[in-house]
């Protein structure tokens, strides 16, 4: 696939309302009958949720405590951070996506405002500057042909940019196998599978061989497979947990804490070893207003905690950066906690040094 193929992207991220899976173009609020859709359907939210217009992430406009990262950090006593969701993939392709957020997608249905919409190499210095010293480059295809071209690019900017963990993705096409052994060959650490925006089963006969390889190396694979914040036919707990009966070995990041289905993917980091959960967005006030985190799962979040990762979504976020950190202290689980998911479990899975 060639970069300008990127220009058919996708129903999902062009701003048009994709079809429903029985064909029939779905209202955003109507996406499921089980609440979440009245989750989502929220008049009235600010353009920011600490109720401060949008600024330069590091202008005084930003509350304190949000921003005050060097603090934390040296606190804990961390060399610095290791986020294992951010994004960074071809241009063409971020403008689509940047253009879906803005045109509040079905899949999102609420204002979403981009926090750090900035050319790639502000976008690096600004997430050093929070100290994020290993991060992902998180790109997912939405369609068949796409997913080769994106390793790709993201093999050649991993080269280019030695504290990016060297991401690749996958898509149910013929090919996978080849594509996929191709990418651990050359050096992939980790695997972005995005259940929701790709539509597809984790379970599909495609991709059996692309998962026993990922399984057989032991490279982590992050995957969005929760509900949040719109549903799909493959997302929630069921597939994933299929896809966990087939491969027990394989480690699996779930996304957004599976948001909202928490405690069901909770329940699967319990059954398996190799599932982790990446902090990605959850906790923040943002989610809290859609999808809160139940008081009744936090104490997994303690036997859990060396299976919890910081992932934030950078820079496809509503907030500022640290405000993430911050819900994440505001929990109250303990500085030993903290240290455990800002730095200490992901520099072991990823074997970062300090």
């Amino acid at each position: 696939m060639s970069a300008s193929d990127a220009d058919g992207l996708p129903e999902r991220l062009d701003g048009a309302v994709p079809s429903d899976q029985l064909g029939a173009v779905t209202p955003p609020g109507q996406l499921d009958g089980d609440g979440l859709s009245n989750r989502l359907d929220i008049d009235g939210l600010p353009e920011r949720l600490d109720g401060v217009a949008p600024s330069d992430p590091l202008g005084a406009a930003v509350p304190p405590q949000q921003l005050d990262i060097d603090g934390l950090v040296a606190r804990l006593g961390l060399p610095g951070l290791v986020d294992v969701h951010t994004h960074f993939m071809p241009q063409n392709v971020l403008d689509k996506v940047w253009a879906y957020f803005d045109a509040v997608g079905p899949l999102t249905g609420i204002s979403w405002p981009i926090t750090y919409r900035e050319e790639e190499e502000r976008r690096l210095a600004l997430l050093r500057g929070f100290g994020v010293v290993a991060f992902t480059a998180m790109l997912y295809p939405h369609k068949p042909g796409m997913a080769a071209w994106l390793n790709s690019w993201a093999a050649d900017f991993a080269a280019r940019t030695p504290d990016c963990l060297h991401t690749a993705t996958l898509f149910p096409e013929p090919g996978a196998d080849a594509y996929v052994h191709q990418a651990l060959d050359a050096g992939a650490r980790v695997f972005k599978v995005h259940l929701q925006v790709g539509d597809f089963d984790p379970n599909l006969p495609e991709l059996d061989g692309a998962w026993g390889a990922l399984e057989d190396s032991g490279t982590p694979v992050v995957v969005h497979c929760g509900s949040g914040p719109s549903p799909g036919r493959f997302t929630g707990p069921g597939p994933m947990g299929r896809l966990l009966a087939r491969y027990p070995r394989l480690r699996a990041i779930v996304a957004h804490m599976g948001m909202p289905e928490y405690g069901d993917f909770l329940d699967l980091a319990q059954r398996y070893e190799g599932v982790h959960l990446d902090t990605t967005m959850a906790f923040t006030d943002f989610s809290e207003r859609l999808a809160p985190f139940p008081g009744t799962e936090r104490a997994r979040l303690v036997d859990l905690g060396d299976r919890i990762l910081l992932g934030s979504d950078f820079p496809n976020i509503p907030y500022p950066y640290g405000h993430q950190l911050h819900a994440l202290e505001r929990l109250g689980l303990g500085d030993d906690w903290l240290r455990r998911v800002l730095y200490e479990n992901g520099a072991a899975l990823f074997h970062v040094k300090p």
